[in-house]
């Protein structure tokens, strides 16, 4: 069952807000059994909304649209989709109801708000318990559009709590069977040639596909119907015995949630002493909700004093070896480790660029050092010329050299 996401605004258009709403849609309806055909974003102009709808129906059976259903004057798609479908609006007193139950407790109804009461005639229509622009469900020739709002937490609601089960019951489409594994030590394309004769022998109606991000890979082995859920069992054990340790794991999960996993179950305790990477490995890790369980605390220690006054690096080695060096990395973890009192230490320091580099130390030459209570492993990095991707990578490698220790 084939189906498009469609996003309304102009402010989409000109680069104002970024559009997540289509890929959180496009993930719901994959693992409800859904085959995405495509995406668009399109502005706030009733010909192209309509046109848009007519051309995507020609080769989709759902259509889920966001956007344009506010309550002022540039909202359009609630009248654009009456004159598509050759309805007319009407006040729907159940919808008034509901507007005024979820603005009580911070303010009161004013007429433009009122008016999200207004809904076209022919179509079933969607309480929205978090917003006050209602969801409008058309049935059309066997296909189906929805309509919902664009603030991303009322659509999430929706789509979970309505929209996903109504279009399950009413398509029966397959399920989507899935396995993910994050691998280890390998680029994409060794990733592809390693496992190269593994795929070309996949059984039909399987896939792999490869969705590399800095420091790491994930892979994804899919197929549709359930009835084939032992295929895809044996699948994943050859795919298991080709890459044995390079698997770190087998779910759909980022490193900084991994790494604080390991962390919890262990017992144990992390600190960081970031320079090259500013800050960004603590800041990746506290984005994971009860992170404070195993996480303490950070040292930026930007500046060579503050490696000095701080992390108590030593001055010989900074004047000897140059802040991107082994022993540099090694006292600014153990530093750490000292400092916040932890089990577990990531150190940084390196040329994230773009410029600082020289010919013995290029842009891109990162130190990371990590330690494990008595244990300490620095390893030299040589990342690319680009500063924000090699943030990015070394503040993952740093947290995957842990998980190696840890391992």
């Amino acid at each position: 069952m084939k189906a498009a996401i469609i996003t309304i605004g102009d402010e989409i258009l000109i680069g104002q807000i970024v559009d997540t709403n289509s890929a959180w849609i496009a993930q719901k309806l994959t693992l409800a059994g859904f085959e995405v055909e495509e995406m668009q974003s399109i502005g706030d102009d009733a010909q192209q909304i309509k046109v848009t709808i007519e051309e995507v129906f020609s080769r989709v059976d759902v259509i889920l649209m966001t956007g344009g259903l506010g309550p002022t004057k540039d909202d359009i798609t609630k009248k654009t989709l009456c004159d598509y479908f050759g309805t007319t609006m009407i006040f729907d007193d159940s919808v008034l109801e509901n507007i005024q139950n979820v603005i009580s407790s911070f303010t009161t109804l004013n007429e433009l708000t009122r008016n999200q009461a207004y809904v076209p005639k022919d179509c079933t229509v969607i309480q929205n318990r978090v917003g006050t622009a209602p969801i409008t469900w058309f049935d059309y020739i066997g296909k189906v559009l929805v309509s919902m709002p664009g603030v991303p937490h009322e659509m999430r609601y929706v789509m979970e709590n309505e929209i996903i089960p109504r279009l399950q019951a009413k398509y029966d489409p397959d399920a989507y069977l899935k396995r993910v594994f994050i691998v280890k030590g390998y680029t994409e394309s060794a990733l592809a040639m390693y496992i190269a004769d593994f795929e070309d022998n996949l059984p039909e109606g399987f896939g792999l596909a490869y969705l590399p991000s800095p420091g790491l890979m994930k892979l994804r082995l899919f197929v549709r119907g359930e009835h084939r859920l032992e295929e895809l069992n044996e699948q994943v054990k050859k795919l298991q015995d080709i890459l044995g340790s390079a698997i770190l794991a087998e779910k759909d999960i980022t490193v900084e949630k991994l790494l604080g996993e390991r962390l919890f179950e262990k017992g144990l305790s992390l600190g960081t002493a970031e320079s090259c990477t500013g800050g960004n490995i603590a800041h990746t890790i506290t984005s994971i909700p009860g992170s404070s369980r195993y996480f303490k605390g950070s040292v930026i220690s930007y500046a060579n004093e503050e490696k000095v006054n701080i992390l108590h690096v030593s001055q010989d080695s900074l004047d000897r070896f140059g802040a991107v060096s082994e022993a540099v990395a090694v006292e600014m973890a153990k530093g750490a480790q000292e400092i916040l009192n932890v089990d577990c230490s990531i150190a940084t320091t390196g040329i994230a660029g773009p410029d600082g580099g020289t010919e013995e130390k290029p842009v891109g030459t990162v130190w990371v050092c990590t330690t494990y209570k008595d244990r300490c492993v620095a390893r030299k990095y040589q990342l690319g010329r680009f500063r924000e991707a090699n943030i990015v990578r070394a503040t993952n490698i740093g947290m995957l050299q842990l998980l190696e220790m840890l391992e």
